[in-house]
């Protein structure tokens, strides 16, 4: 018989995501002096969302997978420091970047996509539009390519001057993280339940890696024997260097396609990640579980969230860039 969370289990819960849920306001809310508008380029660089647009057509024409790419780059920059395009920054001597933490070093890639755009932007527009800026208008992009939906993307950040190396290990969500800490985790950044479920579906057009998923595979994994037998010649149980580095679809169905396919994985047990089908099998998920069903049966209601819940992603502020912020002429470095 399942395991049922006692009453006083159930209480702490909503005592702990109701603190968590009033601090996480209180450090992340979006500033009111954030100078995010539609228009911010309008005089100084008119053709901004034009320039990223056809830059985006070309890289997902060349290959789709480059829109999970970028889609996640921008979320891995949010999650940490606010979207400031601390993501994009290269180690130095003075300076210890993001990219090589344990979080990023192996699931991050896209970067040269980051810098293609920037020097077209250059060219057009010297010294004028953010990496931050450039990364969240990509990933809007990114997602409309491969079929997702629209959303407005106000412009006006300003790139950090620094990184946190630490904070990744802190606030990215991992693999096989349980429900709870990851809930805690968006719920910090001022983001809901509705978001995280909204959110997680971007893996509808993502890939994982065999290290972030071999532990689900070869334990209760309730996929079809087929399915699972495709999976484990990917992964094989004998952990080796080579194969710590192969990659398959989080949507067997659809990769390449941004649709609602990746709920009804989950639905059906199949969930690659086992913190993505923790939403559907945690004895806690009775939030989002019925927020999974939503999703599945209704693609306009995944669309609709999906985009409101970008947006709030996409403005989440770096209160220290706000002021002292400044826009890269390289995304990889800060300026000299």
């Amino acid at each position: 018989m399942a395991h049922q969370p006692s009453l006083i289990s159930l209480q702490w819960f909503s005592i702990l995501l109701a603190c968590i849920s009033l601090f996480s306001w209180t450090i992340f809310a979006v500033s009111p002096d954030a100078p995010l508008t539609l228009d911010y380029y309008k005089s100084t660089c008119p053709t901004v969302f034009e320039i990223v647009r056809k830059e985006m057509e070309c890289e997902v024409n060349s290959d789709p997978r480059n829109a999970a790419l970028v889609l996640r780059l921008h979320f891995h920059d949010c999650f940490v420091q606010g979207c400031d395009g601390s993501v994009l920054l290269d180690d130095t001597i003075s300076l210890q970047g993001e990219k090589k933490a344990s979080a990023n070093v192996n699931s991050l890639k896209g970067f040269e996509i980051i810098d293609r755009i920037k020097n077209k932007l250059e060219s057009e527009c010297p010294g004028t539009v953010s990496c931050a800026d450039i990364l969240t208008v990509a990933a809007r992009d990114a997602v409309i390519l491969v079929g997702g939906p629209y959303w407005d993307v106000p412009v006006g950040r300003k790139d950090s001057k620094t990184a946190n190396y630490d904070l990744v290990r802190e606030n990215i969500p991992t693999a096989n993280e349980g429900l709870l800490s990851i809930i805690a985790k968006f719920l910090y950044q001022g983001l809901s339940v509705t978001d995280m479920v909204a959110l997680a579906g971007a893996h509808t057009i993502g890939m994982a890696r065999c290290e972030n998923f071999r532990a689900r595979i070869y334990g209760d994994f309730g996929a079809t024997d087929s399915y699972l037998r495709n999976l484990k010649s990917i992964c094989p149980a004998a952990i080796s260097s080579s194969g710590e580095n192969n990659v398959t679809a989080m949507d067997n169905v659809t990769p390449n396609l941004f649709d609602n396919s990746f709920y009804h994985t989950l639905l059906r047990g199949e969930g690659l990640l086992s913190s993505d089908q923790e939403m559907y099998s945690n004895v806690f998920g009775i939030e989002t579980k019925k927020l999974l069903r939503k999703y599945a049966d209704d693609p306009l209601a995944f669309f609709n969230q999906f985009s409101d819940s970008m947006v709030k992603l996409s403005n989440i502020t770096n209160s220290d860039s706000i002021v002292n912020g400044e826009v890269r002429k390289i995304c990889r470095f800060v300026n000299t």
